[in-house]
């Protein structure tokens, strides 16, 4: 096996989508709202528009976090800065833009956040959507900070990211564990385990936790939730509410 890439320390808690329960998920509003709850991480969703240029959207389609409709990819980055991404959340967000890549680095710089950054390609943009955003996030990432962790369900975008950023720790993201799971874990040298909660339990977590990686479980939003997932080994959780899970973040 391979040296696992190294990690920065991992918090308890790290914010879903900033902190996706208190502001629009994937905004500058949502990384501002989870640091001022006290997550010291965040995960954001990254694609590109159709002028490429990666963004921070978790959807394939515009309809449930813009007042847009269609496929993302279709929109260039000029037409995706008319939409608003605030109001479906609430009034107070009326007007918030969806941000690019580039804000959101030199956000979490400023804030002095760590980041996991998930490779949301759309269909049939695998490595396209992880070359593209990563080379970018290399060129404005600092040296003497720990890098961002960088995950993914496309198996083609964590295989470009090795590529891209060969450096730079990897996540491997599991819905339902598919069958070659350990061969992918050791094929790509990903750092990290990044596991649903509910589709796990002690067993499960201990057999991930054997091949030497931590494991990360999402999305765990009630303190019970997160004292039993933290007991069966996992390092960290993903929540929806950082403020919700602060007397678990230790």
């Amino acid at each position: 096996m391979s040296d696992i890439l190294p990690l920065g320390p991992l918090p308890r808690l790290i914010g879903h989508r900033g902190a996706a329960r208190h502001a629009p998920e994937n905004t500058l509003s949502g990384i501002h709202m989870a640091a001022a709850q006290g997550a010291r991480w965040v995960e954001v969703d990254v694609k590109l528009t159709a002028d490429l240029v990666p963004v921070l959207m978790h959807d394939d389609t515009l309809d449930r976090t813009t007042d847009g409709t269609g496929p993302a990819k279709d929109l260039t980055l000029d037409a995706l800065r008319q939409l608003d991404a605030g109001s479906w959340f609430s009034p107070a967000f009326r007007g918030e833009k969806v941000p690019t890549l580039v804000e959101v680095i030199q956000l979490v710089l400023a804030l002095n956040l760590g980041l996991n950054l998930e490779i949301k390609p759309c269909p049939g943009r695998e490595e396209e959507t992880a070359g593209v955003a990563l080379t970018l996030a290399y060129s404005l990432w600092p040296d003497d900070r720990p890098p961002p962790l960088v995950s993914s369900f496309a198996d083609a975008s964590l295989d470009m990211a090795r590529q891209v950023v060969p450096r730079w720790p990897l996540g491997y993201l599991i819905d339902r564990r598919p069958a070659n799971w350990r061969q992918r874990v050791e094929q790509l040298n990903v750092s990290t385990i990044n596991v649903n909660a509910r589709r796990e339990d002690a067993a499960s977590i201990r057999e991930y936790k054997s091949t030497g990686r931590p494991v990360l479980a999402y999305t765990v939003n009630t303190v019970p939730m997160a004292r039993e997932v933290l007991g069966w080994g996992v390092s960290s959780v993903f929540t929806d509410t950082p403020s919700g899970l602060m007397e678990i973040a230790g």
